[in-house]
């Protein structure tokens, strides 16, 4: 199985070498770059093009929100996670709108870390246990989504399997399909609810009831 390649971004070397540390540990992961501003994070994104780039909000030329929205412009098929110290509900807000498929604290563990990266890295989200609770309360007062009524009884399914954050290959393990086919239904359920993010199926899938937080 290949490597994940990784794409560290903090202006703190400290914090670089601790990371790259525990993820050399890690036979699944391989960090191909490091990054200490926005701009330059920019520049190696577009350059390495990192499986998962892992930056940090609070940098010293351009702020983290900015960095992801532009990587995630420039390089699609990159996810972001962010690996910041603000338990904060605003920020984290703020970056899963600017594209972020993971939000881990600081201080939290290495374990957060690492299952913040293995699920994006297979198609799905990791939401700090702390903050997901203020996502539900969040999202269960926005006016109506696109209705589910839309989804055929199998698009439904796949859609409970993605708000449990299984990759595309437990997903088509437990229907029996192909990952081409598995991933053919995720692009159909985003394309009729006219959504474009794991992270945005995740919170309509709770706010319609299909899933339990």
């Amino acid at each position: 199985m290949a490597k994940a390649r990784v794409l560290l971004v903090d202006d703190h070397a400290v914090v670089r070498m601790g990371v790259r540390a525990l993820l050399q540990g890690e036979e699944d992961f391989e960090v191909v770059g490091e990054s200490a501003s926005g701009h330059q994070a920019l520049l190696d994104a577009r350059r390495l093009k990192p499986d998962i780039v892992l930056i940090d909000i609070t940098l010293p030329d351009m702020n983290g929100l900015e960095a992801m929205v532009q990587i995630k412009a420039d390089v699609p098929e990159t996810h972001v996670v962010v690996l910041t110290m603000h338990e904060d509900r605003d920020y984290f807000f703020r970056s899963l709108q600017a594209g972020a498929a993971g939000y881990v604290v600081k201080g939290g563990g290495s374990d957060n870390i690492l299952a913040a990266l293995r699920a994006v890295q297979d198609g799905g989200v990791f939401l700090y246990p702390s903050l997901a609770r203020s996502l539900v309360t969040e999202y269960l007062g926005e006016e109506e989504a696109p209705q589910v009524k839309s989804l055929s009884a199998r698009e439904l399914e796949v859609l409970r399997l993605i708000g449990d954050s299984l990759p595309n290959k437990e997903i088509a393990s437990r229907l029996g399909v192909s990952m081409a086919t598995a991933q053919t239904y995720r692009t159909r359920i985003m394309e009729k609810l006219g959504l474009h993010t794991v992270a945005e199926l995740v919170r309509y899938a709770i706010r319609k009831g299909i899933i339990r937080p």
